[in-house]
């Protein structure tokens, strides 16, 4: 259930790095790391899908999850980068990694980690998510940006996510690509 091996058909991987697709719940990480994932050749993981029973009980109550909710979640995803990179293994992965002390966490498998970041209005992700079928509320939704601690331009590669698809994908290909070749000549 947990492995998400790049289809037979897909491209030879453009990128051998581990990235976390962050953002805000309703930011897109799904959709956009799948296709990212596609266009580069890198297979990509739901983080969600690591939830334990109980977080998952939780955020279906409309209950925001704390630090302590997180900690078991984040160990997993981090024991799976690890995994990765120590195969040499590149990866995407989704994660909403709002707080610094969650990054630096998920740092601790694999200290190259990239953090591609979807950044976008309250309001535009509360319209995405209203017209879509979730179980976040506003009042979750609103939880997320006050937890939030956006990344700088040091941490993460920012991607705008108030434009149309295509544009998103594209930017966050490319930016990803470019980075993997600097970080190469380095």
């Amino acid at each position: 259930m947990h492995d998400s091996p790049a289809p037979a058909d897909s491209p030879a991987p453009t990128i051998n790095r581990r990235v976390v697709v962050m953002g805000v719940s309703g930011s897109g990480k799904s959709s956009v790391g799948e296709a990212v994932g596609a266009a580069l050749g890198v297979p990509y993981i739901d983080g969600d899908e690591y939830h334990p029973p109980a977080n998952i009980d939780k955020m279906s109550r409309g209950e925001p999850l704390n630090d302590e909710d997180r900690a078991g979640w984040l160990t997993v995803l981090t024991d799976l980068i690890r995994d990765n990179r120590d195969k040499g293994d590149a990866l995407l992965v989704g994660c909403s990694s709002l707080k610094r002390i969650y990054r630096d966490q998920l740092r601790e498998g694999d200290p190259d980690l990239l953090f591609l970041f979807l950044d976008g209005s309250f309001e535009v992700i509360l319209g995405r998510m209203q017209q879509r079928k979730h179980f976040f509320s506003s009042e979750m939704l609103t939880s997320q940006f006050d937890t939030l601690e956006a990344p700088g331009e040091d941490e993460a590669i920012r991607v705008d996510i108030d434009q149309n698809f295509a544009d998103v994908i594209g930017q966050s290909a490319a930016a990803l690509s470019a980075r993997f070749e600097r970080d190469k000549t380095r």
